[in-house]
């Protein structure tokens, strides 16, 4: 599943994920009358892009530092050996069917390959969101794939609408403070009242600060500029590289363009088979399951800090926290607090990998103290914020892309009638993840399906990794991609383990699969299970 817009670009130490209430749904699946613009996403087959765009040569030189869009920091330092990143941008038409029309500016990243002699091509990255920045991620990883960069140049981009790809502009960063601040679970007419006005202000930011480019920022899109950077950097087949909301990007990819395929990896798998509704449900339970993992781990050791001595006994607590906090916020970072929906947010962000599962408790135990700061931090890290205050433009793409996609929206009385569902799924994230069902609610874009195609008959095997204890992601959508892209083309993995992705998990198994794939073509038999 993609992930949703409350929960952004998570734990570093896993991938690049975000986490917003989901795209809405609706029972009917209409735009609910709002006369919304027509994504323009279509599966149909484009028109021939030009060969001016298909033969451009692209100007690399040393990366700067990241804008303020792409997350800020320092410009990426050189890879063990002393190679550096180059940077630069490609040209894609705005409309692929208006190809000799409007262009945007695609921002490049790439790392060469060590052994040019044995050089396969470029192995292309997409970290996920929908909105995560290529450019500004993969060389916070770039030593993690470093045995792939023996045989491929490793490169990433910011897809349309992301970082310094014409990036999408919501609100600034005094009403993003606000936003974020505000109640995301209401529990009377007056907060929901609020909210839904909350919801309609920053849609229209939207609308004022990026209307003329959300109809063509969704995945379709995306895919095709991926096939043109195919092109432009000289590759005959597509290598590809993709990490949660990219697996669904893979798979559209692989779609629309299967005798293009070369070798594809999609790990942390979104189920292309689940519309928006049932998504978020299933995250409701992936983040659920790994809460579950994590108080169970605490219940057990003498030295947890918090109490309880059963795993449920520990969530009674946790929950018994953010009740508290509903009511009365605690200090947080200089003059803000930390309130419930913020303190969500953070468990949430810690969840996604097993290695931040320590700040969490320690987050929960300074909470608990009075004292927000970590959990508050955690929550900066989804929400895209920097310790300056500014804010990336994460969450603002992860809308745009989210809904350009979905066509499904749901109404205020829908999502109050879906919430039992989501408090089953999830006693601490089922409210928080079930109002995020209206996050298209007035978007002034109408989507393009209620679930993305992914069937590739006639492409070369695609090597699909799911992880058991994944809480973005949940295991059952690697069975049900490898289903989707067909026979022979979907060949799953197994892992059984924490965190959200599988090949930066920590199992040798996963990634010897994986390399010996990517590297030599050495396809593992599907069924293959690594503890």
């Amino acid at each position: 599943m993609r992930t949703s817009p409350a929960l952004r670009a998570a734990a570093l130490a896993a991938t690049a994920t975000v986490l917003l209430p989901l795209t809405a749904c609706s029972d009917d699946g209409d735009d609910g009358g709002t006369g919304a613009r027509p994504s323009v996403a279509s599966t149909a087959a484009p028109t021939a892009t030009p060969r001016e765009l298909t033969s451009q040569k692209l100007d690399w030189q040393p990366c700067p530092a990241p804008s303020t869009a792409q997350g800020s920091g320092t410009a990426p330092s050189p890879l063990p050996g002393g190679t550096g990143w180059e940077c630069s941008f490609m040209d894609a038409p705005l409309d692929y069917a208006d190809p000799d029309g409007r262009t945007v500016e695609l921002a490049l990243i790439r790392a060469a390959a060590r052994n040019q002699d044995g050089r396969i091509g470029s192995l292309i990255f997409n970290f996920g969101g929908p909105g995560a920045s290529g450019v500004a991620t993969l060389p916070s990883f770039g030593t993690d794939y470093d045995t792939l960069r023996t045989r491929y140049d490793l490169v990433s981009f910011d897809p349309r609408g992301v970082g310094r790809s014409e990036g999408v502009e919501c609100s600034d960063d005094e009403a993003l403070d606000k936003r974020y601040e505000q109640d995301g679970t209401p529990d009377d007419a007056q907060e929901e009242k609020q909210f839904v006005e909350d919801l309609t202000s920053y849609i229209a930011d939207c609308e004022e600060n990026s209307g003329d480019e959300l109809p063509y920022v969704g995945t379709t899109n995306a895919a095709r500029d991926m096939d043109l950077l195919r092109q432009v950097l000289g590759d005959e087949k597509l290598y590809y590289f993709g990490i949660s909301y990219g697996t669904e990007l893979g798979g559209v990819y692989a779609h629309l363009y299967p005798k293009n395929v070369g070798r594809a990896v999609l790990d942390a798998v979104v189920d292309p088979t689940e519309n928006s509704l049932e998504s978020s449900i299933g995250q409701a339970e992936g983040f659920q399951l790994a809460l579950d993992n994590f108080t169970a781990d605490c219940a057990e050791r003498d030295d947890c800090k918090l109490p309880g001595a059963t795993s449920e006994e520990v969530q009674d607590w946790i929950a018994g926290l953010l009740a508290d906090l509903e009511e009365k916020p605690v200090p947080g970072l200089g003059e803000r607090e930390l309130t419930q929906t913020q303190a969500t947010t953070g468990i949430a962000s810690a969840l996604y990998s097993k290695e931040t599962w320590p700040l969490l408790e320690q987050g929960l135990d300074e909470a608990d103290g009075g004292n927000g700061g970590l959990l508050l931090a955690l929550a900066d890290s989804l929400n895209g914020r920097s310790e300056d205050g500014s804010y990336d433009n994460s969450n603002a793409a992860n809308a745009a892309v989210n809904c350009a996609d979905s066509r499904q929206r749901f109404t205020l009385e829908q999502t109050k009638e879906a919430l039992p569902r989501f408090r089953e799924a999830s006693p601490v994230f089922g409210d928080y993840l079930g109002w995020g069902l209206m996050a298209c609610t007035g978007w002034p874009v109408a989507g393009a399906w209620d679930t993305p195609d992914v069937s590739a008959p006639g492409s070369a095997p695609i090597l699909v990794v799911g992880n058991t204890g994944d809480p973005a992601t949940p295991y059952a959508g690697a069975k049900a991609m490898a289903a989707e892209l067909g026979k022979g083309v979907g060949i799953e993995l197994t892992y059984k383990g924490e965190g959200h992705g599988a090949y930066n998990g920590g199992s040798t198994c996963v990634q010897k699969a994986v390399d010996g794939y990517l590297l030599e073509g050495k396809v593992p038999k599907s069924g293959t299970v690594c503890e």
